[in-house]
């Protein structure tokens, strides 16, 4: 479903040549379609129809304003975890009342600005935090509607532990036990809760983890009731699935996963309860390219290095969580077809590197790879979340620029920083 494709040995993103693309911008440089941004989201609808949730996309995921309005124009709503995001949300002209708020270090200053803006949802992680918020509320004479977020101790053993949310070792939510009390009427004066919240990390590659939370939400429901209390929201979270190599079928996936959750929600459906889900990755992740340049090759101890213009500066997957991206050149003429699949052609084992001055600075170790030459253009693939959202200026190396295909045309969304860029917020020199 993605739009990422090699024609005549070249990859085109729609119907754009990323080879004439680069000669054109430069590298390092991130593309987005929007045709895949626009069916993604579609599917993702598809797949949750039968309880018709908000759709609130990741802003985390990926933060430029021009993805946030396309996708705003597509229907979607909004999850933030700052207020700088909840900025980013507003500008990109998201309805305050499609805005959900998470994440459990919430500044007084920030849960003001959410609070004035009148946001949808808090989803609420400590005790602490329902008391600054419902006195907040009070000092801005306003009533507030929140979730509590639950952590269920419930987490899928494939996921990467660094963003693994749902476990009893994680900093996430409060414990499901500690959480009935929480719901009983009137226990603060200015907050309505309203709902439930849980995230179990990302990417969930198994439905029954997300069943076996449910089934926890599905007990403190009882006892809730049993307080006097109420749930009319239950918001399931993200982490929904996306392609990283050949061979996976992740909107095949989703599709069944969807159709589990919603068959076993069908009965709090019928109870009246509305929806949120938290989508990022599933929508954004296969919907860019990273496009990097080969500086040098040089022969190892053990095998050939292939450095490239990219490094943990622009992509920091790699590094952080060990990922894996599919990366290939762009130029390749003994392949054409969809990315994914499995290519026949003469290869090497290298180590595809940045120039970052640190050796965890990289792509992909131990890579199979068709020989390259200096100056090759490579292809990362995947690279639509968690990856110019999460780049820097480490290094003192400008950000790179990001442009968003469609059909044959393209527009440049963020312009390449330069080295100026590195210092204009710093003042007294």
């Amino acid at each position: 479903m993605d739009r990422f494709n090699y024609r005549e040995g070249v990859l085109h993103g729609e119907d754009v040549d990323l080879n004439a693309l680069a000669a054109q911008l430069g590298t390092p440089l991130f593309v987005y379609s929007l045709g895949t941004l626009a069916a993604h989201f579609q599917s993702l609808k598809d797949a949750f129809s039968p309880i018709d949730p908000l759709i609130c996309y990741s802003v985390k995921s990926c933060s430029n304003l021009h993805i946030l309005k396309f996708l705003v124009q597509q229907g979607a709503g909004i999850d933030v975890v700052s207020g700088g995001e909840i900025y980013r949300a507003l500008l990109a002209g998201a309805a305050p009342d499609t805005i959900v708020f998470a994440g459990v270090g919430k500044s007084a200053e920030e849960i003001r600005y959410a609070v004035e803006s009148g946001i949808h949802l808090f989803n609420v992680e400590s005790q602490g935090e329902l008391e600054r918020i419902d006195a907040i509320a009070g000092e801005c004479g306003r009533r507030v509607k929140v979730s509590i977020r639950i952590n269920p101790d419930v987490a899928d053993a494939a996921t990467p532990q660094k963003t693994s949310t749902g476990g009893r070792q994680t900093k996430f939510g409060i414990p499901v036990s500690q959480a009935p009390v929480l719901f009983v009427p009137g226990r603060y004066m200015h907050l309505t809760v309203e709902g439930v919240h849980v995230h179990l990390g990302s990417p969930i590659h198994d439905t029954g983890t997300y069943l076996a939370a449910i089934e926890v939400i599905e007990g403190l429901l009882e006892r809730v009731a049993a307080l006097g209390g109420r749930v009319d929201t239950l918001n399931i979270g993200g982490g929904f699935p996306a392609t990283y190599a050949g061979g996976q079928d992740a909107q095949g996936a989703l599709q069944a996963m969807g159709a589990a959750i919603c068959a076993r929600l069908r009965g709090l459906k019928a109870r009246g309860v509305r929806f949120v889900i938290e989508p990022g990755r599933s929508i954004s992740a296969n919907a860019g390219v990273l496009l990097t340049r080969v500086e040098y090759i040089k022969q190892g101890w053990d095998r050939r290095i292939v450095i490239v213009d990219a490094g943990m500066n622009v992509l920091l997957r790699p590094t952080l969580y060990g990922a894996h991206h599919t990366i290939w050149p762009v130029s390749h003429t003994d392949f054409s077809g969809h990315w994914s699949v499995a290519a026949q052609a003469p290869s090497e084992t290298v180590d595809v590197v940045g120039p970052i001055c640190e050796t965890g600075d990289y792509l992909a170790l131990a890579r199979d790879l068709p020989v390259v030459d200096q100056g090759a253009l490579l292809a990362v693939f995947s690279a639509g979340a968690y990856a110019m959202s999460m780049a820097s200026q480490y290094n003192s190396r400008p950000r790179p620029a990001e442009v968003v295909v469609q059909g044959k045309a393209h527009r440049v969304v963020r312009r390449r920083e330069g080295y100026a860029d590195l210092v204009e917020a710093e003042e007294g020199c």
